[in-house]
């Protein structure tokens, strides 16, 4: 069998292209002229497929990038790389600068960075020393009220 040329495959890709948009645009003109209902209906069902495909693909990019992460601790460890992690929270930390010159239009202040990696420190050892607390209260009264 002959392989297409590639003038051919070109023209091929779009006519395909053209049918789809042709297609696309037939169809919502065609939704505009329904009833409400349809259009409601039509509306739910493709919500509903889109958030399903959503969730799928970001399932799998999820587990990918998770197991990513996973195998390169993993091969830090056993020592067949060597990762520079102040080279990296360097480079974080200028992305999110950046980030929050652009979001905001001021950069972040000193304060601002060392409170906000503090934060969740101190958040956990208030969370922690909360559950303390209420385990040895727990321990007390049941204690106390035998």
């Amino acid at each position: 069998m002959a392989k297409p040329k590639t003038e051919d495959a070109s023209e091929d890709a779009k006519k395909i292209v053209d049918d789809a948009k042709n297609f696309i645009e037939k169809a919502i003109s065609d939704i505009g002229k329904t009833s409400a209902t349809k259009q409601l209906i039509l509306g739910t069902a493709s919500g509903w497929i889109t958030g399903f495909m959503t969730m799928k693909i970001g399932k799998v990019a999820a587990v990918g990038i998770g197991g990513g992460v996973i195998l390169l601790h993993i091969a830090s460890q056993k020592g067949y790389i060597d990762i520079n992690w102040e080279k990296i929270n360097k480079k974080v930390d200028k992305i999110s600068d950046k980030i929050e010159k652009e979001s905001t239009g001021r950069s972040p202040d000193w304060f601002e960075k060392v409170s906000m990696k503090s934060y969740w420190t101190w958040m956990f050892i208030i969370h922690y020393n909360y559950l303390t607390y209420q385990s040895i209260k727990k321990l007390v009264l049941s204690i106390y009220w035998r």
